[in-house]
């Protein structure tokens, strides 16, 4: 008895791993899109330890956030990734109207899809999208946004 007791950390540990693995998916396209980024609001940036992430949306997802209405179909959420002062990547966060259909309920952001993007703008395969989904799922409560009370606070400033 003893050894099974032993044993159950390995065990919860393996069943973890399967899970993990079962979540999994390779880089995919899908119905996302690199917008032109003259057009959107830098209104937060994050740093963490040499990554410098601006963060920006249109005008009018945060008037609707402000306002307390729905972010609108055809919203990006761009997180642009700088290393050493240059672009290392886009992050794209979309919503479009029926595209949580797309996926599975256990994949399912809402109506949110989710791309890496090169710095020329191509899509990066070798990023995991299913990893987005997973993250930004636990945020569904804040429009599955991380950055949902910076969106809120956000008074037109420009931001460093």
């Amino acid at each position: 008895m003893r050894d099974l007791f032993k044993r159950v950390p390995i065990l919860l540990a393996l069943a973890s791993a399967v899970v993990l693995v079962g979540w999994q998916v390779d880089a995919e396209p899908n119905r996302t899109t690199l917008p032109e980024l003259a057009g959107l609001v830098h209104y937060t940036t994050v740093r963490r330890g040499n990554v410098t992430e601006h963060i920006m949306t249109t005008n009018e997802a945060i008037q609707a956030v402000k306002t307390g209405q729905p972010i609108p179909d055809g919203t990006h959420f761009i997180l642009v990734d700088y290393r050493e002062g240059a672009v290392f990547r886009y992050f794209v966060m979309e919503k479009g109207r029926g595209w949580g259909a797309d996926y599975d309920e256990d994949r399912r952001t809402g109506d949110w899809q989710f791309q890496w993007f090169k710095p020329d703008g191509t899509i990066n395969m070798a990023e995991n999208t299913a990893r987005c989904q997973s993250c930004h799922s636990s945020r569904a409560d804040e429009g599955f946004l991380y950055t949902l009370d910076e969106l809120k606070e956000f008074d037109g400033a420009v931001v460093e």
